[in-house]
């Protein structure tokens, strides 16, 4: 593979429209299909959900090529470099100075090239592919054992893939201790413009003759410029401007010879405009033998900046700020709240700033101590939180990795908008540069929010700007040269790690001078001569006015007013339908593979349509008018075939609701696009309407249970019922059963006749109702049996209110109108419940009814006032958190059977998504471990991959499965033989039989096992 002999002049291709003549697209995308490259999506819906990044900006691709790993990368290349095709590397796609937009033509390396090719403890070294995550990575390593991670720890750390963090040198908290990528890099695989292929490490140029003419000519720039690199770039631990030409001088000042130079530092921070990585050999560190984190709390921001410099000397191995804007985006979300409350309070109040200060430990755990010791000393007024173990570091860390998502969900049209957020000044210089920057942001009439590593003088620092505002991008632009040259003043640069990009290449020539630029340029044509690599980055970036060009927003048609749409659901807290759908700010963090539940499907695809981010991107385009090919629309597009077909993936688990650090409710946006679709259609498919009305199945089934099962069991029947619903084949259909109303009838006949089983109390028991779900009435009355049970254990009297659906199936199928109308319906059944004083509380036995109640109900246009609505979410819960909550004053002490304390098997927790999202899995595992103890064990599984109806269809199953088996499967199967299996969810205990065979009970059948006997009056 050979270059061209004549590098050919780049044509314009950044930013031209998508119909340019100049681009054959529909040539391009058959050709790389003839090359068996791998996927190729050519089609306008990636194109635009390729469009964007975590940055400001949308800037529509050529196409998309998902490689098939490194060798057809160079192909790709090869290809493009012959035809003069500008190519774009990408990750995870979490860069925030647009580095990862550009008319071209993108390269996802995430899906496939994530492989970890080797290690070598002894040299405490590995190769990896350049897809996979950071934290991926860490979890494989130590999987393998040998103590020993890779450093860099950006926030994104979840989502970021190790090439993106070699294009953009990432850091993180720690870089104080361990630098940053290009310190922590011993070579890289990449691919040139021309498409070859090789190794960048120290000595290449001996092995190589490609790597030694690269060294010899970059060497002859850097000895050519030397003096003013030494006076340009400015002496920082964190430096992430332009090309990392001061790495080669220190190499060469030291007596390398170039065939020697080591030139993986200058790929490093090249944001993919000098070579694409696809692999890198990196180096690792040995974990520390314990780590500590004290939380700090300050009255002000300027107090928590003066105390860096007296906590430095104390050797953290991280500092990092949050300010007040941070702390009150925190406050209002429903995750990162209980975080919040981990702060120490300063004279009573909440506190306006915070320090996290983290000490490491080589030796033994006891050095923290000494560390603490130290640090009390330096802020001795100080309040201060310390936190020695796992679980509650990471807790605190979650606040601290989610700012700057959080700070996308403050209320308001003006938010907190990144280019001004990447500073790096000495941290003697903080204060000052913290003064003089509020001084910048007032005189332009808004304010900031700061936060991140104040240990080397980072600060990201986001002012408040309503990019509609065509005024405030004026003072956009001013702010930035402003803040570059006060940056510059201060001995700092105005890029400390998140890259150049779009916003700041514009103010490079400032910052570096004609000479150093012209370096650039030098350096870029040596190693991409046709310039193809990612072109308007670093070099030729454009003009100042060009940082307000090309923004998400300006995508959004005009012609569509979204305040015109007749919604579902209220957006009041979103700032309307615009808001809600403009809410995801691209960071990525659904992108994540461990931990948490967010998002089910990518975790079983890796693609990035079937992200979180993917929907929101899908939905924003759509209604927004810019999906139809060739232009825009002048309304929402609610029947678009590529939006559709990325929702179709979509489990409406509700993880995005809270996991999301901007809380995007892609279940919510997913239901209310297809009912609007519905509308517009005139009505919904047939098994849609079916999966929808799921309560008048089972109620029909429940009439002659025995004929029902006995009906669907037959083959016919079953392959209808296949064919009209496109069930799966290898799926199991729910059998029906008698009505909880009738075994309720009979039971409340016998508990008036005296037989109430329990002991009760004298005088008239408290009264709770339990709400008649379609699958605990019809399916599995057991459950709603136990319930009961053990209720009437406690001293109180059940009431099963007649009639009534939550709606779930109808909201999670977008068949909102049918789904108003049930839920006014149902609150009529239940308002003398609601009402009833002497009715202590409703009990809801299934979590997606529950999440309806609380949730979706509150949000929803229904007719029953909201105050109605309130009143029932308030009196609603699971049994167990019932149960648990009033553990002490139940009218009957609970007393459990010692058979279930003793000797007992192991037990094994699943939650459901909707109860983990919402309220937590502790709602059922804290009365479990009442009754259990340390042999509960409560799986820390995400979703299950069935989601009500999503896991029965034929083109669902496969990936439904795939779902369950990368959490909840493994761990059932490896259970003990006679290990309970409890899942609170219908839909989990479901998929966990077809999965693996075993029988999982609801948490009520436990508790009914562990309560009903021996339960004593209380006093």
């Amino acid at each position: 593979m050979t270059a061209p002999s004549v590098p050919i002049p780049l044509p314009v291709l950044k930013d031209a429209p998508a119909h340019a003549p100049a681009i054959d697209r529909s040539r391009i995308a058959a050709e790389l299909q003839r090359l068996n490259v791998g996927e190729i999506r050519f089609d306008r819906h990636n194109q635009l959900l390729y469009s964007t990044d975590a940055s400001l900006y949308q800037v529509e691709p050529i196409g998309v090529v998902v490689p098939a790993g490194a060798d057809a990368v160079a192909r790709i290349v090869e290809y493009c470099a012959a035809r003069n095709i500008a190519v774009l590397p990408r990750g995870g796609g979490t860069s925030l100075a647009g580095q990862c937009t550009n008319r071209a033509l993108v390269v996802d390396l995430t899906p496939a090239c994530r492989r970890v090719l080797s290690f070598d403890p002894t040299a405490m070294r590995c190769t990896v592919e350049p897809g996979i995550s950071i934290d991926g990575l860490n979890r494989h390593l130590d999987a393998l054992g040998g103590g020993l991670f890779f450093a860099p720890d950006p926030a994104t750390v979840a989502q970021a893939a190790i090439g993106g963090c070699i294009g953009n040198n990432a850091a993180g908290a720690r870089s104080i201790r361990y630098g940053r990528t290009s310190e922590n890099l011993a070579g890289v695989d990449v691919v040139l413009s021309s498409g070859q292929r090789m190794w960048l490490r120290p000595g290449a140029g001996r092995t190589s003759n490609i790597a030694l003419r690269l060294a010899e000519q970059v060497a002859g720039v850097v000895r050519d410029n030397a003096d003013e690199i030494r006076s340009r770039f400015p002496n920082l631990i964190r430096r992430n401007a332009g090309y990392g030409l001061d790495l080669i001088l220190k190499q060469l000042d030291r007596g390398i010879d170039p065939a020697d130079l080591d030139l993986s530092g200058l790929i490093c921070g090249s944001e993919g405009t000098l070579a694409i990585v696809v692999g890198a050999d990196l180096k690792l560190q040995r974990l520390p033998k314990a780590r500590g984190l004290a939380v700090v709390s300050f009255v002000d921001l300027d107090a928590a900046i003066a105390a860096v410099g007296k906590i430095l000397p104390t050797r953290p191995s991280a500092v990092e700020l949050l300010d007040d804007a941070v702390l009150r985006a925190a406050e209002g979300n429903t995750e990162c709240r209980q975080y919040v409350e981990m702060l120490p309070t300063v004279a009573g109040h909440s506190p306006l700033a915070a320090l996290y200060v983290e000490y490491q430990a080589e030796e033994s755990a006891a050095e923290l101590e000494g560390f603490f010791d130290r640090l009390r000393e330096v802020v001795p007024n100080a309040p201060m939180a310390i936190y020695r173990d796992a679980g509650s570091m990471g807790s605190a860390w979650t606040l601290r990795k989610s700012s700057e998502a959080l700070l996308h969900g403050l209320p308001g049209k003006a938010k907190p908008v990144t280019f001004v957020e990447d500073n790096s000044v000495p941290v003697e210089q903080l204060s000052r540069f913290v003064t003089e920057f509020r001084e910048i942001v007032e005189r332009h009439g808004t304010v900031a929010a700061y936060y991140a590593h104040a240990s080397v003088g980072v600060l990201h620092v986001r002012p408040m700007i309503d990019l509609h505002d065509g005024d405030a991008r004026r003072k956009m632009q001013e702010m930035a040269v402003e803040v570059a040259d006060l940056a510059r003043r201060c001995g700092g640069v105005m890029s400390g790690e998140h890259g150049d990009g779009r916003v700041r290449g514009p103010l490079l020539p400032a910052l570096y001078g004609p000479q150093i630029m012209a370096a650039f340029k030098k350096i870029k044509t040596i190693f991409d001569p046709a310039g193809i690599l990612n072109p308007g980055n670093i070099v030729d970036a454009g003009p100042i006015a060009s940082i307000t060009e090309n923004l998400r927003v300006d995508g959004n048609s005009p012609a569509v007013d979204l305040s015109k749409v007749d919604t579902y659901y209220r957006y009041t807290g979103e700032e309307g339908f615009a808001g809600a759908v403009e809410l995801c700010n691209g960071a990525g963090f659904c992108r994540k593979t461990a931990g948490g539940t967010m998002c089910p499907s990518y975790r079983g695809t890796l693609d990035e349509r079937h992200s979180t981010r993917g929907r929101a991107n899908a939905i924003r385009l759509a209604v927004t008018g810019q999906t139809p090919v060739g232009g825009q629309a002048d309304s929402p597009q609610w029947d678009d075939p590529g939006v559709l077909e990325t929702l179709d993936l979509c489990l409406s688990c509700k993880a995005c609701k809270t996991e999301c650090p901007s809380n995007v409710d892609i279940a919510q946006l997913k239901s209310e696009y297809l009912a609007q679709r519905h509308r517009q259609r005139g009505g919904a498919p047939l098994a849609t309407r079916i999966f929808g009305n799921i309560r008048l199945l089972n109620r029909l089934g429940s009439m002659a249970p025995g004929l029902a099962n006995w009906f669907n069991r037959l083959s016919p029947v079953r392959a209808m019922i296949n064919r009209v619903l496109n069930l799966a084949p290898e799926r199991s259909v729910p059998p029906f059963a008698p009505s909880l109303y009738r075994w309720f009838r009979r039971h409340s006949v016998r508990c008036a006749s005296g037989q109430r089983p329990g002991k009760t109390p004298a005088a008239a028991p408290p009264r709770v109702a339990l709400f008649a779900d379609c699958f605990v009435t019809y399916s599995e009355p057991q459950i709603g049996q136990a319930a009961t049970h053990v209720l009437e254990a406690l001293g109180y009297q059940v009431e099963l209110p007649r009639g009534g659906c939550c709606a779930r199936p109808q909201i999670s199928t977008g068949l909102l109108e049918e789904a108003i109308h049930t839920a006014d319906r149902t609150l009529a059944v239940l308002g003398p419940v609601i009402n009833d004083p002497a009715i202590e509380a409703i009990i809801v036995l299934e979590p997606s009814c529950l999440s309806a109640i609380k949730d979706d109900w509150l949000k929803l246009n229904l007719k029953t006032d909201l105050q109605t609505r309130q009143k029932l979410a308030a009196k609603s819960m699971m049994l167990e958190e019932f149960v648990e909550q009033r553990w002490d004053n139940h009218p009957i002490r609970p007393v459990i059977r010692r058979s279930s304390q003793t000797n007992g098997p192991p037990v094994i927790l699943h939650g459901h998504c909707h109860q983990k999202a919402l309220w937590g899995i502790e709602s059922s595992a804290a009365v479990l471990r009442r009754i259990t103890g340390d042999r509960l064990d409560v799986l820390p599984s995400g979703c299950c991959g069935m989601a009500g109806s999503f896991g029965y269809t034929a083109d669902h199953y496969d990936l439904s499965m795939k779902i369950a088996e990368l959490s909840v499967f493994p761990p059932v199967r490896a259970a003990a033989s006679d290990a309970v299996v409890i899942a609170p969810g219908t839909s989990c205990r479901h998929q966990i039989k077809d999965g693996t065979g075993r029988t999982a009970l609801h948490p009520a059948e436990v508790l009914a096992m562990a309560l009903t006997e021996e339960a004593l009056p209380r006093g």
